[in-house]
């Protein structure tokens, strides 16, 4: 998943291999929520009530954002860690983005969400 080459063979739908392991990995994670709702504060140590957050315009924007990122850079932001663990130079230009993009976001995140609600 390190591997700009994977990753582009995926978004080329070439190789479909990592989002087959992707695939998984959401699967698993829908399996456990859904469960962990049954649940309902049975088990010692989870928070009792798991609500779901609200849709707002703004995640439109943000997935696409997001999307073209991983797409360009060839890595999402926990991927981008692991290649700077491995030496790739690029990551470093990588986590500088995501530092900017989550510092951006929280100077003019409330803004641009009341105006994508108005428009």
């Amino acid at each position: 998943a390190t591997d700009y080459d994977a990753i582009a063979l995926m978004f080329l739908l070439e190789d479909l291999h990592l989002a087959g392991v992707i695939g998984v990995a959401v699967m698993v994670n829908v399996l456990i929520f859904a469960w962990l709702r049954r649940q309902r504060g049975a088990l010692v140590g989870v928070a009792a009530a798991i609500v779901e957050k609200p849709m707002k315009p703004g995640l439109v924007v943000g997935a696409a954002v997001f999307g073209a990122g991983w797409a360009l850079t060839g890595t999402c932001p926990g991927t981008a860690l692991a290649q700077l663990g491995e030496g790739k130079l690029m990551a470093v230009f990588t986590v500088v983005g995501i530092l900017i993009g989550t510092w951006a976001y929280q100077r003019v995140g409330a803004s641009l969400e009341a105006w994508l609600r108005r428009g």
